[in-house]
């Protein structure tokens, strides 16, 4: 395996990649002087000068311990043909680009095709339609190279099959975005709490987190039990449970037993996301609604002058007996000046022409009030807006960058009402706020009176994502002085300092919730399994683990093919969730096997979901499952390999 890159991600890939699927790494990485690193101190107030000393030593005394994931590191200033040759792209089974500009993943991606046509390459690209082009492209590149090329390579010499699975296409391409992948855990949390969400085929699922019941009672499982919690997890000054906390720590993907034994544990269950938040105000996208054409001055006093027009045909009707429509007919024609002069008829009627004249020359400002007010709701449409009056129950944003425009989407699509705050008015996401008619507040987080204008006061929650760590914490350490129970979420550039940060704001705020969260750790589990030759359709945090949704072909999986939905399941490992057939096709339709029940459907496919433990798996049927990343790289097969357990 190469890993290509010049942040945090390519360590931590290398890391996982080495230490969790016992694979041969090759690291290239810019020289230590040009290497993109994010700020871990800066700037600060006061209040925060404390917190940041604990937990910059925190992080001095753990050290970067990714930079030693790797079999070989390599200096190199851009990933050139010499440099990837260099790394042994030419024998390697999958190469991983995860530089922080796109174009560098894609000039190198073309240039190692070129060099191995059989190469398996994972690249890191933020944008989506361009990388859908390019994943297009050079996957076609890989089938005529293998076609009419020689067969060298990997996949054509003497050590073929050595590294590759051989269940996954030869020279495949995968493009993925940490934005993406870890957009959904960030977007969860701040809905509903602990809670993370993964996107599987469009259906948006939750892991939540369930307090442990009361003693002698038993964990709901819920629609399915994915991990039982640390024991230490109620504990306000207790640590996170990790791959090395034994008995005490996490426990991924338990079987019924363990549940059923778990007393005192919370657990995390699977579920299918629902929002029942305060509601959005209605009118489609770019459209302001009726109520925002008019303020509501303006409003009052046509709502006047209507009254006026209503009295005083009501008035003529008295005074002339006249029917009520000619009555009212008169009126106008006197409130617009436009009627013959009432001089030879009685007092009464000359009386309420003069008011309806004074009434019309008051309607004629109001009118063009109206006028300019909407032509300039209209032109402002596109523009930003301000979060309106009395709004609460919200969820403020901080940074529109790559990961805040992400998780923006993310929240929009779930009808979740949001405020922005950014500094930087040609940031990448303005567009994005822009299109979703999403309230943004231009202003430095750090000055005061910024998050008082996105009305900190009365929000559900405050996502801190901006790049720069310090700002994340001072945002976050002045809300919590706002509001002490407001929720809040950090995204921090480095895992460790992530660490720290959330022990001690928890350890501080013992009733409040607090989630620190790294990109690269919660990013670099599915970039790994994309390089084993798996789709991972996401990943979930449980405390300091991941689980992993992907999805797998039955065929050349021994311990899948030919069993049960019940027999397949192994605990601590994968556990089978949904079956993914054509539309128009029956799950159920073979005898004895169990129909599946519960469908979601999706263009050309559906995922068939609750699928009863009598369900035999076919070669030909491709599945959904959550496994632990030992668990995935058993399925895979690689320990044969080194001889060695993971």
């Amino acid at each position: 395996m190469v890993v290509c890159g010049d942040d945090g991600l390519a360590h931590r890939l290398a890391a996982e990649l080495r230490g969790v699927y016992r694979e041969q790494v090759t690291l290239v990485v810019p020289p230590s002087g040009r290497r993109v690193r994010q700020p871990v101190v800066g700037r600060a107030r006061a209040a925060s000068a404390a917190l940041l000393d604990m937990v910059n030593a925190a992080v001095n005394r753990s050290g970067n311990g990714d930079q030693g994931g790797a079999d070989r590191e390599l200096e190199a200033t851009e990933p050139t043909e010499d440099v990837l040759a260099d790394a042994g792209v030419e024998r390697a089974t999958a190469l991983a680009l995860v530089y922080d500009d796109d174009e560098t993943n894609i000039r190198a991606a073309l240039t190692a095709r070129r060099l191995n046509p059989r190469l398996r390459l994972v690249l890191r690209l933020y944008n989506r339609r361009l990388g859908q082009h390019i994943e297009e492209l050079l996957d076609q590149s890989a089938a005529l190279a293998t076609r009419y090329g020689s067969g060298s390579g990997p996949g054509g010499g003497p050590d073929a099959g050595a590294g590759a699975w051989s269940g996954s296409g030869s020279g495949s391409t995968t493009v993925l975005s940490d934005a993406d992948t870890a957009a959904p855990a960030l977007a969860a949390t701040a809905l509903v709490g602990t809670s993370k969400i993964v996107d599987t085929d469009g259906i948006l699922l939750r892991a939540v987190e369930r307090h442990p019941p009361a003693p002698g009672e038993v964990a709901d499982p819920g629609l399915c039990t994915l991990a039982l919690l640390s024991a230490t997890s109620n504990d306000p000054a207790g640590t996170d449970g990790s791959e090395d906390s034994g008995e005490q720590g996490p426990q991924l993907l338990p079987d019924a037993a363990a549940v059923e034994a778990a007393t005192g544990r919370g657990t995390v269950v699977l579920e299918q996301v629902s929002y029942s938040g305060p509601p959005l105000p209605a009118g489609r996208a770019g459209v302001p609604a009726f109520g925002e054409l008019f303020s509501r001055r303006l409003r009052w006093s046509l709502a006047g002058l209507a009254a006026c027009v209503v009295a005083l045909a009501v008035a003529l009707m008295v005074v002339t007996g006249d029917h009520p429509l000619h009555a009212t007919y008169v009126t106008l024609l006197d409130l617009f000046s436009i009627n013959e002069p009432a001089h030879n008829d009685d007092v009464g009627r000359q009386i309420l022409q003069l008011l309806s004249g004074f009434v019309g020359l008051l309607l004629l400002p109001v009118l063009l009030a109206a006028v300019l007010e909407a032509l300039g709701t209209f032109r402002t449409a596109s523009s930003l807006r301000k979060p309106p009056r009395g709004l609460g129950g919200h969820v403020v944003l901080l940074g529109l960058g790559k990961i805040g425009t992400r998780v923006l989407t993310r929240l929009r699509e779930m009808d979740i009402p949001v405020v922005c705050v950014e500094a930087d008015p040609e940031a990448r996401g303005m567009a994005t706020a822009r299109r979703l008619r999403v309230p943004v507040v231009l202003g430095d987080v750090t000055q005061e009176g910024v998050l008082e204008a996105a009305k900190i006061h009365r929000a559900h929650s405050l996502l801190a994502l901006t790049s720069v760590d310090t700002t994340n914490l001072e945002a976050v350490l002045y809300a919590r002085s706002v509001r002490s129970r407001l929720r809040v979420v950090l995204r921090l550039y480095d895992d460790d300092f992530a660490t720290a940060v959330y022990r001690t704001l928890r350890a501080a705020h013992p009733r409040a919730l607090t989630r620190s969260r790294s990109v690269t750790h919660l990013a670099a589990p599915s970039f790994a399994g994309a390089m084993m030759g798996r789709q991972i359709l996401g990943a979930i945090p449980v405390e300091r683990r991941v689980l992993l949704f992907a999805a797998v072909e039955v065929a050349g999986h021994p311990q899948l093919e030919g069993k049960t939905v019940g027999e397949a399941f192994r605990a601590g490992a994968w556990r089978v969730l949904a079956l993914e057939v054509a539309d128009g096709a029956s799950g159920g339709g073979r005898a004895g096997s169990g129909g599946p029940v519960g469908s979601s459907g999706s263009v050309g496919s559906r995922l068939v979901w609750e699928l009863p433990d009598t369900y035999v798996l076919r070669g030909v049927d491709r599945v959904v499952l959550a496994a632990t990343r030992r668990g995935l790289a058993e399925l895979l097969g690689r320990r044969a390999r080194h001889g060695s357990g993971v």
